[in-house]
């Protein structure tokens, strides 16, 4: 029995949180943008900071963000979830933005940018490599992951990426409006320079790092033509990536073993085999 309790606290103590850190405090910035550790043993110094969905209003972090940190741990891989700022659950009901500022673009990109300096800056203490750290996103997360690789300087963008059913355009017709919102604001959702700036599909740059991306034809949230813009951009920029799109699946699966389909869940096997030959 003492055994079995020391073996059940132990895998507690594998597969849990490190202590979160502000990855602004000490910094100019007054913002407090936590970021939650979970280091793996063996990792291969292997790093990937998780951006959860959320169209750019909240957070889904039990199913994008603490569940996706916790396979990726079990995995080997070191993870790190994101909670970069949103414009919340006020700000979706009271569109109190037409009139105050709130969060909106570039809140939540500064906080990648910050994150990737955090991590790339402590690597020694986390025991990762600052040159293999990724991103993976999902639904707007995807949006943001995908901003990292195209927005960026070389030297700050992730060594890879991961958007899962992602938020891409806000140009087009089959443009997720809810996240076009949460990121524009209320008083710019009808910028036609921040829709085009920021529609992902339009700035892929030729030094790309390489993508992982996902999505499903019957995705009811964000139209599965985002990702269809995306792989097509890549695929003119001559970028490495790899495309799976499932019939099914729909949106919001994470890396569940009971969300979406059992077609669909076959892409956390295929991002492991991809990642092994990429690094």
């Amino acid at each position: 029995m003492r055994i079995l309790l020391l073996l059940i606290i132990l895998h507690f103590s594998l597969f849990t949180a490190s202590a979160q850190v502000n990855i602004w405090e000490g910094t100019s910035c007054k913002e407090k943008v936590m970021l939650t550790p979970y280091l793996a043993q063996d990792s291969g110094n292997l790093a990937i900071i998780v951006c959860p969905g959320g169209s750019y209003f909240w957070h889904d972090t039990k199913t994008e963000g603490d569940g996706v940190a916790r396979w990726l741990q079990q995995q080997g891989i070191s993870a790190f979830v994101l909670d970069y700022r949103t414009a919340d659950v006020p700000a979706f009901i009271f569109h109190y933005r037409k009139v105050f500022r709130g969060n909106r673009y570039p809140d939540a990109q500064d906080d990648m940018l910050q994150a990737i300096r955090y991590v790339k800056n402590h690597a020694l203490e986390y025991g990762v490599d600052a040159d293999k750290i990724g991103v993976m996103g999902f639904s707007a997360g995807g949006h943001l992951a995908m901003s990292a690789a195209e927005f960026f300087s070389t030297e700050d963008r992730p060594r890879f990426v991961v958007p899962v059913y992602p938020v891409v355009t806000m140009m087009e017709d089959c443009v997720h409006k809810r996240s076009r919102r949460g990121l524009l604001g209320d008083s710019r959702t009808g910028n036609k320079v921040l829709r085009e700036q920021l529609s992902l599909e339009r700035h892929v740059p030729a030094d790309c790092p390489p993508v992982f991306l996902v999505n499903c034809i019957d995705d009811p949230i964000v139209d599965y033509r985002n990702a269809v813009l995306l792989d097509s951009a890549l695929t003119a920029m001559n970028v490495p990536h790899l495309y799976f799109q499932y019939q099914t699946g729909g949106h919001g699966f994470g890396v569940s073993e009971d969300k979406g389909s059992e077609e669909c869940r076959q892409w956390k096997e295929k991002f492991l085999e991809w990642l092994h030959t990429l690094l």
